[in-house]
């Protein structure tokens, strides 16, 4: 829910309106009726009958790679390894002279290397938003084992590409639309409209690979990497593909980015303790904290991965979309948007509310947002005494349409693992929040099923659930 997601708080230059007076529970909305005899842990809006999980291994989707670029480096392991001790990436600005802007610092990516996987001249070229989906993509490709050797050995018709951006080509499209103002339409590169297309990542990745399966981008603002990773999967269970490279990328810590969001009045302006200043949850958030990277997974059919003899790490069990049909950047006060859109996840899951004990939530600190998030989950599991949620922006910022791969990769480390890395900056929760936020330091978890939550701008919102792989 863009509302929830890189959300404006209610200050926002846009009026809201009234949500109207919605009475109706969500065991109502749905026609199911629940009778108070029964005592149950929890329960999901439509569950009608138990579900069921999909067992046709050509429509099993599993993840057997996993690539990042993030403020903690490209290596997926270190990042994790970041996440759990609670360091924080917001740092001062320096890619551009900030000084005049009244917010001055994000999670910004320094020393980002592209050295073997981008030659020289292409790198010099490109957006740094197409320099993190390639490095991303690349190495979840070799993470998988899927060097360009093996590659070649493959059906390339059948592996697709759908890395989306939210905002793409940002620096690219600025630098363009500068130099048509101040020098004239002649002194644009022939680069600017290429270089600044959101769908330019899954095409670059695809030729640089030869991968030629379905290849697009999604758009939908900080719920992208969500919806890329529902669709990719939906592409390979309708036999359409049997192996899908998904994620998210952007690059938008730049004027132009942070100059916008600074007009929304989204950003946190503690320009004072930037570490401090992504704080989900707290009572002192005063707003999110602009990040960039690339978070991307490797899904592939069961059937496939068991062929090539591939390691698997996780499995996707399912995914959903949905939309607020709210507002352009408020989340619903009722939060009917987010829970439809959980309930509907673990009914493609086929899991029931009982079985999830871990969220990674999108969590953007803001102040609606946070608590419409906290409030939808909660109609949706009833009964929390088990269940573990964090934020992980709160220590790597908001990276916008990477946001939901960069926080994949946390969830299946986490399955991984058994460890939940902290959500840092928790000092004065909001009295509400009575869920396990992992405050500030981390936590041996087992995670049976996760979800990972990511909305976006226009009422957007997305949920995915991943879990241990079980032969």
């Amino acid at each position: 829910m863009a509302s929830i997601a890189t959300t404006c708080s209610s200050a926002l230059i846009f009026k809201s309106k009234d949500s109207g007076n919605i009475k109706a529970s969500m065991l109502q909305y749905n026609g199911f009726r629940v009778s108070k005899a029964t005592p149950l842990k929890a329960m999901a809006a439509s569950t009608v009958s138990p579900p069921k999980q999909e067992t046709d291994p050509k429509k099993r989707i599993v993840i057997t790679g996993m690539g990042v670029v993030s403020v903690f480096g490209n290596d997926v392991d270190t990042f994790y390894d970041k996440l759990l001790e609670g360091q924080s990436g917001i740092t001062l600005i320096d890619k551009f002279d900030a000084s005049t802007f009244t917010v001055r610092f994000a999670g910004q990516i320094r020393n980002f290397s592209s050295v073997g996987y981008i030659d020289g001249k292409n790198d010099r070229r490109l957006d740094d938003c197409w320099r993190y989906c390639l490095v991303a993509g690349r190495k979840a490709l070799d993470d998988a084992n899927l060097t360009q050797q093996i590659l070649e050995t493959m059906d390339r018709t059948r592996i697709g590409v759908l890395v989306g951006s939210g905002m793409g080509g940002l620096t690219t499209f600025s630098n363009g639309v500068e130099a048509l103002i101040q020098k004239g339409f002649k002194k644009i590169t022939p680069f600017f409209i290429p270089y600044s297309i959101t769908n330019m990542g899954s095409a670059l990745l695809a030729i640089d690979t030869g991968l030629m399966g379905p290849n697009y981008s999604i758009s939908t603002a900080c719920a992208t990497a969500n919806y890329c990773f529902y669709a990719a999967a939906n592409h390979i269970r309708r036999g359409e593909a049997d192996m899908m490279v998904a994620g998210g990328t952007e690059a938008a810590v730049n004027p132009t980015g942070v100059g916008g969001f600074i007009a929304c009045r989204a950003l946190s302006q503690r320009n004072d303790n930037p570490h401090k200043a992504s704080r989900p949850w707290d009572q002192d958030r005063d707003g999110f904290v602009i990040g960039e990277g690339a978070g991307v997974l490797i899904m592939e059919s069961l059937e496939h991965a068991t062929k090539r003899g591939a390691n698997i790490v996780a499995e996707y069990l399912g995914g959903a979309i949905t939309c607020d049909a709210h507002h352009m950047t408020d989340p619903r006060k009722d939060g009917l948007g987010i829970s439809s859109c959980i309930t509907k996840c673990l009914e493609d899951a086929g899991v029931s509310p009982e079985e999830v004990n871990y969220v990674n939530c999108h969590a953007t600190s803001t102040l609606a947002g946070d608590l419409a998030e906290v409030n939808a989950i909660k109609k949706i599991f009833k009964y929390t005494s088990e269940m573990k949620m964090n934020g992980t922006k709160s220590m790597i910022g908001h990276g916008l349409g990477a946001a939901g791969g960069l926080e994949a990769i946390a969830c299946i480390k986490a399955i991984n693992t058994g460890w939940l890395h902290p959500t840092i900056n928790q000092d004065n929760l909001e009295p509400q929040v009575d869920i396990d936020t992992v405050p500030n330091v981390k936590k041996q978890h087992e995670v049976n099923v996760a979800i990972s939550n990511s909305f976006g701008f226009g009422g957007h919102n997305s949920v995915v659930a991943f879990a241990p792989y079980k032969h």
